[in-house]
C-alpha cells in the first residue's frame, strides 16, 4: 500500500537513465523512453540519460562517473539484468555498490510474478547504493520498467510517501565516506 502525504513538501532529486542493449538506439529505445518519461512526469530532475551495449567494463565505467556527479542522486538502468551470456547489468552494480537494497528486487519479482507468472524467475533486478548514490537495475521490457517505476519507485523516490521512502535516506547515504 502506498500513502501520498500531501501535507509535505515534494523534493524532486536528479535521475540518470541508462539503457544496457546491443541493438537499441535513441530511435527504438522503448523502455528508455517509457522511464525518462515517468522520472519526468513525476516531478524528477532527468540528469542524464544513454544507451550502452551490455559490457560490464563499459557499464561500470558510466556508473562510476555518475556515482561520482553530485549532480546525480539516482540511477536506474533498463536491460541486462537477464541470465543469457551478454546480460551483465548485475555483475557491473556489484564492482560498484556499497550495499544491495535486496528488497527491491524482491518486491519487484514478486510484483512481476503476478503478471508474467514463474517466468519472472529469470530477472535480475536489483537495487543498491554505491558511493551515496542510489542504484536501480530493471529488465529491458517496457513493461518491466512501467513495472518497477509505477509500482515502486514512483513511491519510493516521492519524499511525501508514508511511512518512510528512500529520499529521506539521501542525506546519510554517505556517513560511512566522512573521514574522521
Amino acid at each position: 500500500m502506498s500513502r501520498i502525504d500531501e501535507s509535505r513538501k515534494f523534493v524532486p532529486v536528479s535521475i540518470a537513465v541508462m539503457t544496457v542493449s546491443d541493438s537499441r538506439t535513441l530511435e527504438n529505445d522503448t523502455s528508455g523512453d517509457a522511464l525518462a518519461g515517468r522520472v519526468v512526469a513525476a516531478g524528477h530532475h532527468l540528469a542524464a540519460r544513454t544507451i550502452l551495449r551490455d559490457d560490464a567494463d563499459v557499464i561500470e565505467a558510466q556508473l562510476r562517473d555518475w556515482i561520482a556527479d553530485p549532480a546525480i542522486d539516482v540511477i536506474v538502468t533498463t536491460g541486462g539484468t537477464g541470465v543469457t551470456g551478454r546480460d551483465v547489468t548485475p555483475e557491473a552494480f556489484a564492482r560498484v555498490l556499497d550495499k544491495q537494497i535486496e528488497g527491491f528486487g524482491e518486491l519487484f519479482r514478486m510484483l512481476s510474478y503476478q503478471k508474467i507468472g514463474t517466468s519472472t524467475i529469470q530477472s535480475r533486478a536489483l537495487g543498491g547504493v554505491g558511493g551515496g548514490t542510489y542504484l536501480f537495475a530493471l529488465p529491458g521490457s517496457t513493461g518491466a520498467v512501467k513495472d518497477g517505476w509505477d509500482d515502486i519507485l514512483l513511491f519510493q523516490l516521492d519524499s511525501r510517501h508514508r511511512p518512510c521512502n528512500l529520499v529521506e535516506l539521501m542525506p546519510r547515504l554517505r556517513e560511512h565516506l566522512a573521514t574522521p
